[in-house]
């Protein structure tokens, strides 16, 4: 071990090759964008276009776990209704578009028989 030691300082003078190095690092970025930055802009566009096709009636679930219908668009802001209908009260709050995380869509009522 000790030997691995002195042979690891000692002074060389051979160097890599270059083009092995050039390759190397090539090999890592390919592999952070494959894994990493291609999943992320993919995600971003599909979080955009969701976004975009959201209009009034809509019932949409919110990043905060939050159901409700989306009753005004203005903008970049959003009305959304979340009482449940029962009552006379309307409840509405103001939330931004990205505070969105994805439509929900009806579920199929199965047949009473």
């Amino acid at each position: 071990m000790i030997a691995f030691l002195l042979a690891a300082t000692s002074t060389s003078s051979k160097n890599g090759n270059p083009l092995f190095t050039l390759f190397f690092f090539g090999a890592i970025f390919g592999a952070m964008y494959f894994l990493l930055l291609r999943p992320q802009r993919k995600r971003v566009k599909e979080t955009a276009a969701l976004q975009s096709s959201i209009v009034e009636g809509d019932e949409v679930l919110l990043n905060s776990g939050i159901f409700g219908f989306v009753s005004a668009i203005e903008g970049d802001v959003m009305w959304i209704d979340i009482a449940d209908g029962h009552g006379s009260e309307r409840i509405e709050v103001r939330v931004s578009r990205g505070a969105v995380a994805r439509k929900v869509t009806p579920a199929a009522t199965p047949d009473s028989k």
